[in-house]
């Protein structure tokens, strides 16, 4: 696959200068960040790739709108705009704003599941599976095998796999709270479901009378996928796509920091407004704020309102997806394994392939994301044996599970020099790569451990 950058649809208004370390100032900060890329000033980082929640760049129209803020407490006017723009893109009864995703999470989960439950998805990303636990249930996943073989080139590695769902609903039949499809796959390499699985699980829901709840933090770059890959849907608009997504199930949860390209909000919608409205909204005055501000200022619901409606744009996904597509290239031309074809909103580096000496408890994701760090200053972030942490279900299959490093693109944010300097980072540290030492946690908090453990080099 050859390199091809594809043109930003925009024009730059304002720039923020980076700071450039040398070797010695980046290997002094990781250590007195206890070798935790989370604990690293942003100040200290000059490609900033640990994710691309809330670290995009606004439009003019955003910043614009933000202007236009109705800062009332209860019935502001852009609390009635998100509306306005949430029934038309996705057809919900009833959609409610919050801070950010995981607090979507924390409003709808305890409604579904209790002690006992178990929650499936094709693939649970950190927070919601620490929300699922904090509910009192336990997180299952059910990806497709392909999903596991990085350089496969299935097109929707990030679907449901259908048969084993299917053994999993008889043999969990009365204690499954809910089903989760998260969109696009972010554990599994930020791989894209197909409507057709997705219509699969939704039928096998119904069929078994079990809620089905989209994690839509991606909405629209799975969208985009469906209309490149999947045959029947590419003369379908992305909006025409969205719809029909999030029709096909019952709940949705989203990071608003994500597809509507917003630097905080999040939204929880239910189809029907009904009883589960009512205790969505409840729980949202309890933890959240009003119904209205869902813990949000009205300027930014009046940037969410915009945003959603951008990110929804084909022209911008198309460059935002050609820019992960543009890294990818340039590594496969360096033989850096990596999950193919590329996900929607970053590159997830096979650690597992480049470090094949470190083993699953001294967590080669992370060991190579220290490594960029103190290579070029690149933040990125290990998705594998340690974020997952200790759970059974994960740690028990974890030396056949993922150990990536993920690259997180953050939107409109960096350029095709930045993507080359990340390449070249990874080739240099390619040629030493079986120098590179693991790690050891040298002390951990009891969930999620990976945002605030400290850890020290393996001697």
């Amino acid at each position: 696959m050859a390199a091809k950058y594809v043109m930003e649809p925009f024009r730059i208004k304002m720039v923020e200068p980076i700071r450039l370390l040398s070797r010695q100032e980046r290997e002094k900060a990781i250590s007195r960040a206890h070798y935790n890329l989370f604990y690293l000033k942003s100040e200290d980082v000059a490609i900033d790739l640990l994710s691309d929640s809330g670290s995009n760049a606004m439009s003019s129209a955003q910043w614009a709108g933000m202007m236009l803020g109705d800062e009332s407490y209860a019935g502001s006017s852009n609390y009635y705009r998100l509306m306005e723009v949430t029934t038309k893109l996705f057809g919900y009864d009833y959609v409610q704003p919050v801070h950010q995703g995981r607090a979507a999470e924390k409003v709808l989960f305890p409604l579904l599941l209790s002690e006992g439950k178990v929650a499936i998805s094709n693939m649970f990303f950190d927070t919601t599976r620490a929300h699922v636990e904090l509910a009192g249930g336990r997180a299952i996943d059910c990806v497709v095998p392909e999903a596991r073989i990085t350089q496969s080139r299935a097109p929707f590695k990030g679907n449901m796999d259908i048969e084993r769902f299917k053994l999993l609903l008889e043999e969990y039949k009365g204690r499954i709270g809910v089903v989760v499809m998260t969109v696009t796959n972010n554990s599994a390499g930020g791989q894209p479901v197909s409507l057709e699985n997705l219509r699969q699980v939704s039928e096998l829901c119904k069929e078994h009378a079990l809620p089905l709840s989209l994690d839509a933090a991606r909405f629209a770059e799975n969208a985009y996928f469906i209309k490149q890959r999947e045959e029947e849907y590419k003369n379908r608009s992305i909006e025409e796509i969205v719809y029909e997504m999030f029709q096909l199930c019952d709940y949705f949860t989203m990071s608003a920091k994500k597809d509507a390209i917003l630097n905080m909000g999040g939204l929880v919608g239910a189809r029907v407004d009904g009883e589960m409205a009512l205790s969505i909204k409840a729980n949202t005055i309890s933890f959240e704020g009003f119904s209205s501000y869902g813990g949000l200022a009205g300027r930014d619901l009046e940037a969410m309102a915009i945003g959603l409606l951008e990110g929804v744009q084909e022209d911008q996904l198309r460059y935002r997806i050609g820019q992960v597509e543009y890294l990818s290239a340039l590594l496969e031309e360096a033989g850096i394994a990596h999950q193919t074809p590329a996900g929607g909103h970053g590159l997830f580096i096979d650690a597992k392939a480049l470090l094949p000496h470190i083993p699953y408890y001294e967590f080669p994701g992370q060991a190579l994301a220290i490594e960029l760090y103190k290579e070029a200053g690149i933040r990125g972030c290990d998705v594998g044996s340690y974020m997952m942490g200790n759970d059974p279900d994960t740690r028990k299959q974890m030396e056949a599970e993922f150990e990536f490093t993920r690259l997180a693109i953050p939107r409109r944010v960096y350029t095709q020099s930045h993507l080359d300097l990340i390449a070249q980072a990874l080739i240099e540290i390619k040629k030493r790569a079986d120098r590179i030492k693991g790690y050891r946690i040298v002390w951990e908090p009891p969930i999620l451990r990976h945002f605030q453990a400290h850890l020290a080099p393996v001697e």
